[in-house]
């Protein structure tokens, strides 16, 4: 018995050694429900449940390399990592050559959001000059010409969790939020600190991108998320991360 037990561990242990390794950027600024991390190592979210289900679907080992959202391009320039998830095109100072993009996997709204009792008298134009909760490294198209003309100023945190969480703390009356995260921070809430979209600034279709290099099987990764999608595995993983106890809109 225990010599089968040997046989069935090297077997099983030599089956993840052939299995090839493939980096996988993990941007800092990401917090729940996109993946949290404990000492630099992915443990939980929608991100982290994508690229293990990735895995598993293409039989690779993903290998996590956390950095700044601002080195991302360099890393993807320099060869530095496979694949990048969570990602638009208009994202991209330039797309490096190397990469193919896979479908469509997220669509992401972008709003502007207030605190409950809260409004947009007038709409984005009329807004006068103030603080607007950002997120460091982050473009947005909508109120980039605003922060150019000094009409509003960023007021930037690390990730999208802290900047809700200062305008909850009244540091500021507005903030930007991806309607992902707006859903997972209000269902810690009482209905009542609910925060609350007010307008949408963007919205677009999310993906990966996988470096096309022979020494890795980046055919078959892109073949793999399709699959995913085709098979509503990535809508399902949304979906656990975003129901919210109680009745609640889907967009708040």
């Amino acid at each position: 018995m225990r010599r089968l037990l040997a046989i069935l561990l090297l077997w099983s242990s030599s089956g993840l050694a052939e299995q090839p390794v493939l980096r996988f950027s993990v941007a800092e600024s990401w917090s729940m429900p996109l993946m949290r991390t404990e000492g630099d190592v992915p443990v939980d979210g929608i991100l982290f449940d994508l690229i293990q289900a990735l895995a598993r679907e293409a039989g690779v080992r993903p290998q996590y390399h956390v950095m700044a959202r601002l080195r991302l391009e360099q890393a993807m320039t320099a060869g530095d990592i496979d694949v990048r998830c969570y990602v638009a095109s208009n994202w991209l100072n330039e797309r490096p050559g190397e990469f193919i993009w896979s479908v469509p996997l997220i669509h992401q709204r972008d709003l502007l959001v207030g605190r409950a009792g809260d409004g947009l008298p007038g709409g984005l134009a009329q807004l006068p000059a103030q603080p607007i909760g950002t997120v460091l490294g982050y473009t947005y198209p909508t109120l980039d010409p605003m922060f150019a003309q000094r009409l509003l100023t960023r007021e930037d945190s690390r990730n999208q969790d802290l900047a809700l969480q200062k305008l909850q703390a009244s540091r500021y009356r507005y903030a930007v939020s991806n309607q992902l995260s707006l859903q997972w921070f209000n269902r810690q809430q009482p209905r009542e600190q609910r925060l609350r979209p007010l307008a949408l600034l963007e919205e677009q279709d999310l993906g990966c991108m996988v470096r096309n290099d022979p020494a890795i099987p980046a055919q078959q990764v892109l073949r793999a998320l399709v699959r995913l999608k085709q098979s509503g595995e990535i809508d399902r993983i949304i979906e656990r991360y975003t129901q919210v106890q109680g009745t609640l809109s889907a967009d708040q």
